[in-house]
């Protein structure tokens, strides 16, 4: 159970509340910190994937807890910018919610014995809220990337409610049933 895939999981999931401490407490350069967290934590993310595969260090308990990290950091680290005025709670919302609805599909779709994995458009639209909350977080301390920053933002919405359609209509008959 505790391999180097793991550990680095459970330390995305100890990342992600510090995240937020560090983003909504006033002291110098915490948007750098901030970021620099919030990267440490992306990075972590990718390697414990790749670590697990390559060493065939697959668990059970790793396959529960990262979506659970994923989760944690991605909504701690939106809050946070909603909370700082940097993205719209409307957009926070959506992009949690998307995050509560696959999950609950792949829940019930577990009860049916079926597995429902990560696709591409999942993939893309977790690298692209890492871009928006990257640069949303960089943008708060240096203002002129703001615009890119917000379309940044608005991508990352766009292809978070895309894949969330996408894993609903491509499971339609396991909602059905």
């Amino acid at each position: 159970m505790w391999n180097v895939p793991n550990s680095l999981t459970v330390f995305r999931i100890f990342l992600a509340p510090v995240l937020v401490v560090v983003l909504l407490t006033e002291f110098p350069e915490k948007e750098l910190w901030g970021l620099a967290i919030f990267l440490l934590a992306a990075v972590t993310d990718i390697l414990d994937g790749i670590i697990a595969r390559r060493t065939n260090r697959i668990t059970t308990t790793g396959a529960m807890l990262d979506p659970i990290a994923d989760k944690l950091l991605m909504s701690g680290a939106f809050i946070s910018l909603a909370e700082l005025g940097a993205a719209p709670a409307w957009m926070v919302f959506l992009i949690i919610a998307r995050e509560f609805a696959v999950t609950g599909l792949r829940m019930v779709a577990l009860e049916r014995g079926i597995a429902i994995g990560a696709n591409r458009l999942g993939k893309a639209k977790t690298t692209s809220q890492v871009v928006a909350v990257s640069l949303l977080i960089f943008s708060l301390r240096y203002p002129a990337w703001g615009p890119l920053a917000e379309v940044a933002l608005w991508v990352a919405l766009a292809l978070t409610v895309i894949s969330m359609v996408v894993y609903f209509w491509q499971n339609r008959l396991v909602v059905a049933r």
